[in-house]
């Protein structure tokens, strides 16, 4: 029996996913696809633990759920300019530079998930074809890092974005081991909303 299928001559024998085999898609950019990402964290989540004593013993129950940022680091292409275009969707979100006593704007939710929008971060296979796609739900930029700079770098010039967002989905190619109902299970191949 070979490691990733039955057989070694079976020709659907699997193949595992691969870091370097993924895209970044931003709906601000209207739908853009960000070749030039040059690496992004997956959604995490962490479940809260509520502690009760009894006696000696102590007794875990779950919690909440809080999903945990994500970062996409990325090489500015220069045109586009990333650094202009990621000015453009914090203003877009509703931040104005101070100008006169009469602007009272301030960036409300709603405007910087609009300015972002939807935000989708896919593992492809060999073929190019989606293996695990996570949807990020009301996501909108929390921190840019546009970059350092030095004489003694000839680096290209990188900088990376962090992303809050409510919840994400989940599309996968195949069905998990874990999975019991397709149509109901996080690890499925139907998206469904974790709540």
């Amino acid at each position: 029996m070979a490691f990733w299928g039955t057989t070694i001559s079976d020709s659907t024998q699997a193949d595992p996913k691969r870091n370097f085999r993924f895209k970044v898609t931003f709906g601000g950019f209207n739908d853009l696809f960000l070749w030039w990402a040059k690496s992004a964290t997956k959604p995490s989540f962490t479940i809260a633990a509520a502690e009760h004593k009894y006696l000696n013993h102590t007794f875990y129950y779950p919690g909440t759920v809080t999903w945990n940022d994500i970062t996409i680091t990325m090489v500015d292409p220069g045109d586009p300019d990333m650094a202009a275009s990621l000015s453009g969707l914090l203003t877009g979100g509703g931040y104005h530079i101070p100008g006169t006593s009469e602007d009272l704007k301030t960036m409300t939710k709603a405007t910087a998930v609009t300015a972002l929008g939807s935000v989708t971060v896919e593992q492809m296979d060999a073929e190019g074809a989606p293996t695990e796609t996570w949807v990020l739900k009301n996501a909108f930029i929390s921190d840019i890092k546009y970059g350092d700079l030095s004489y003694g770098n000839d680096d290209l010039t990188e900088m990376s974005i962090t992303l809050k967002y409510d919840w994400a989905t989940l599309t996968t190619k195949v069905a998990g081991s874990a999975t019991k109902d397709p149509n109901t299970d996080f690890f499925s191949t139907t998206s469904t909303e974790v709540v």
